[in-house]
């Protein structure tokens, strides 16, 4: 592949690709990233149950850059301009490997519930990031919604576990910082490149580290095949890691940053159902509450102009 000389490219996706004329598609796409990453923490309680931790993160990667490469390889993608390479080693270490390691380790003694902390907080802490790399100086409305909106998520999701600090939290809260990094800086690339070629070149990017430590964490940790196993790492790999990437970053593109991070306040209500349907996890009433105003300081940020 030769190296991309300008920011845009000939691919079928790239021309398809949503720009700031289209914040309703854009919307759509953020939205839609959300409810597959509001899968990921079942998904990967489930992979737990037949893989290690470092296994199923490790693997999960390769799979999804295989998935990515293929992509890359059929539409005949250019190498990316030189000067994108640490923007994606960003992406990378943050999405593709920071955040689901850190997350999985947390699962191993956190339920998915107490682990939609992250998720809740992650808004805020995008909006910030951006602020700081890419100069986004969202209103006063908007950070009094994002506020109100990360306070009532937090206060919900502390209360459903209990209130206290274990380590798990420390792998939880480091994973928050990784993440919107990748975020952030995802969502920069997303503007000169298409959404998934972003998260494509970051999975393939970090194949060079995955693929050893897949192999190394295959032989050490203990393998068990189950119908949840299987369904849990393709999940993480298929749907999380490459296509629900692939929409929130067009969608990040399409509409800001801040403005698509604020989508993901619904995230651990999301996830909170999902623990109930598929994990058997105890849902309080408090859920519905927190639900109606989520979706209040979502109307807001959604409508307040930066």
């Amino acid at each position: 592949m030769r190296a991309q000389s300008s920011a845009t490219t000939t691919s079928p996706i790239a021309v398809a690709t949503p720009g700031p004329e289209r914040p309703g598609f854009g919307t759509l796409q953020a939205a839609l990233g959300v409810v597959a990453f509001s899968l990921t923490f079942p998904a990967t309680a489930w992979g737990l149950e037949g893989f290690g931790p470092w296994s199923l993160v490790a693997v999960r990667s390769v799979l999804a850059a295989v998935i990515a490469g293929g992509c890359l390889l059929a539409l005949r993608v250019p190498l990316p301009a030189r000067r994108h390479w640490a923007g994606l080693a960003v992406v990378g270490a943050g999405v593709v490997l920071g955040f689901p390691l850190l997350t999985t380790l947390a699962l191993e003694t956190s339920t998915t519930a107490h682990a939609a902390v992250v998720v809740g907080l992650l808004p805020l802490t995008t909006a910030l990031f951006s602020a700081l790399r890419v100069g986004t100086r969202p209103s006063r409305t908007f950070w009094i919604a994002a506020l109100a909106g990360a306070a009532a998520v937090l206060a919900f999701t502390v209360q459903q576990s209990g209130g206290a600090l274990t380590t798990a939290d420390l792998y939880l809260f480091a994973a928050l910082l990784v993440c919107a990094a990748g975020y952030t800086e995802g969502g920069r690339l997303a503007r000169v490149m298409p959404g998934w070629q972003v998260i494509g070149w970051a999975l393939v990017l970090c194949l060079p580290l995955t693929v050893p430590v897949a192999a190394a964490a295959l032989a050490r940790e203990p393998v068990q095949l189950t119908a949840h196993s299987v369904t849990g790492l393709l999940w993480v790999a298929a749907g999380s890691q490459f296509a629900g990437l692939v929409v929130w970053y067009r969608g990040m593109a399409a509409i800001g940053i801040p403005k698509a991070s604020q989508l993901q306040l619904a995230q651990p209500l999301l996830t909170l159902v999902w623990s109930v349907l598929l994990l058997g996890e105890h849902l309080t009433v408090a859920a519905p509450l927190t639900a109606a105003a989520v979706l209040v300081c979502i109307a807001v940020t959604q409508r307040s102009r930066g």
